[in-house]
């Protein structure tokens, strides 16, 4: 689960991790008494679920209550485009007004979990300020890690290590293992999935600060952190991934124009890959489960088909707890609930599967049935 820059720095705090002074608010008169409670200069922060924000004109720097009112008044109700929102933007309903700060130098702090290695691993950089990704992909050598073995939790000497490496006096050495310790405390706790400090700057009084803040945290632990799901905005996520969560469904929207509905992670990916594998775009990943009925399948072919840029749909499914002949059942039902009007090809495999085929084939519907997994994706990219 995402959340906004205010709502990371809130729950950081409670951990201790230094943040300039600020406040959230949804209106410009708002933001211009926040600003005259800071002291000038502040900066006026466009909150979306995307990063790039200062390129698309979301993030200003006011020194006077003109030109806070004049910023807030642009951001507020803008259409912020991003590299991370696409070209359709996100529309701005909140801003963060921030207390300035003397910014001597920009640095860069991260963890996320190293899946190859079983451990959490904590990043730094010298290059903060920027998109880490093209550093990663331009000079990975600028990018310092060290992983973190569970039962031992970030060590003195590994904090201090980073900081070396970034090279930092000995007075901003301490300060920065206290920071590093911090923001890994937060994101254990916390079961984050995500901690990222870009910039973490060292100001010219010679303090660190988080001067920006994107946390994620773990869908699936959640449970244990009714605060934090609490902190969920439904108006930065899409209406057809929301829809899907409530009947277990799992969606997730892509750029593509080929629906594909499937059973089971592994083979959803490997659906994808094949249809890309075959000239074509995925516009969705969408994974009904092992237990799903015949409403959920009706229900994930709504979805699919809220999408207007879908032309084909390949429904790709191995048959185990749900039985090939009632998947038939559903795929049935739905497609002439909904009309279904772009070409639907199903590739069935394994319980009752000849009886599915059968539902299928006695349907009346413009169904294209094929076995093999190739052909089934060549089938669906060359319908279109």
């Amino acid at each position: 689960m995402k959340v906004h820059e205010y709502q990371a720095k809130e729950v950081l705090l409670r951990f201790g991790v230094g943040l300039p002074k600020g406040q959230l608010a949804l209106k410009a008169e708002e933001a211009v008494k926040i600003a005259e409670k800071l002291g000038y200069p502040v900066v006026v922060k466009a909150q979306i679920h995307a990063g790039g924000r200062g390129k698309g004109g979301g993030i200003k720097v006011a020194k006077s209550k003109t030109e806070v009112l004049d910023a807030a008044s642009k951001i507020l109700g803008m259409t912020l485009v991003t590299p991370q929102t696409g070209k359709e933007g996100r529309l701005v309903k909140k801003i963060l007004i921030e207390q300035g700060c003397n910014i001597d130098k920009e640095l860069y702090l991260g963890m996320v979990l190293d899946r190859s290695k079983s451990q959490l691993v904590m990043m730094a950089s010298r290059e903060g300020g920027v998109e880490i990704e093209e550093v990663a992909a331009k000079t990975p050598e600028k990018i310092f890690k060290i992983w973190i073995d569970p039962a031992k939790d970030l060590q003195i000497n590994q904090a201090k290590e980073l900081a070396k490496k970034l090279g930092l006096s000995e007075k901003l050495s301490e300060q920065f293992v206290s920071f590093a310790q911090n923001l890994y405390k937060a994101y254990v706790e916390m079961d984050a999935s995500l901690a990222e400090i870009n910039p973490l700057v060292i100001t010219k009084e010679g303090n660190l600060l988080a001067l920006d803040a994107k946390v994620n945290f773990d869908d699936n632990a959640l449970y244990r952190h009714p605060d934090i799901a609490e902190l969920r905005d439904l108006d930065e996520e899409d209406p057809k991934e929301m829809e899907a969560s409530k009947f277990e469904l799992n969606y997730i929207s892509l750029t593509g124009n080929i629906g594909c509905l499937v059973n089971g992670a592994g083979l959803a990916m490997a659906t994808m890959d094949i249809i890309k594998l075959h000239g074509g775009m995925p516009a969705n990943f969408l994974d009904v489960g092992g237990g799903a009925t015949q409403e959920g399948v009706a229900e994930a072919f709504k979805i699919i088909l809220k999408d207007p840029a879908v032309k084909a749909i390949f429904v790709n499914i191995f048959g185990g707890i749900l039985k090939c002949d009632l998947l038939a059942a559903g795929i049935v039902a739905a497609a002439k609930e909904l009309e279904v009007k772009v070409p639907l090809v199903v590739r069935l495999l394994g319980t009752h599967v000849e009886r599915g085929k059968e539902i299928l084939k006695e349907s009346g519907l413009n169904i294209i049935a094929e076995d093999d997994f190739t052909k089934a994706a060549k089938k669906v990219v060359g319908s279109i």
